[in-house]
């Protein structure tokens, strides 16, 4: 059963999203720009972590389009 969400929580949930977006893609910037393997591979599971919550935000909204 799908609900409508309302225009608050869509409001939160595009800033949320937004936010996990733009710390995804600093952390993917950090890690293709890092030399030393440890924090490259440090940013690189934190912008996985982001694009995971990224991708529930994203799935979370389409399931209540």
């Amino acid at each position: 059963m799908n609900t409508m969400l309302e225009a608050k929580s869509l409001t939160i949930l595009e800033d949320q999203m937004n936010g996990e977006f733009l710390a995804c893609k600093k952390a993917e910037h950090y890690a293709s720009t890092f030399e030393d393997a440890q924090l490259k591979n440090l940013a690189s599971q934190v912008a996985a972590c982001h694009r995971q919550r990224y991708d529930r935000l994203f799935n979370y909204l389409n399931s209540h389009a």
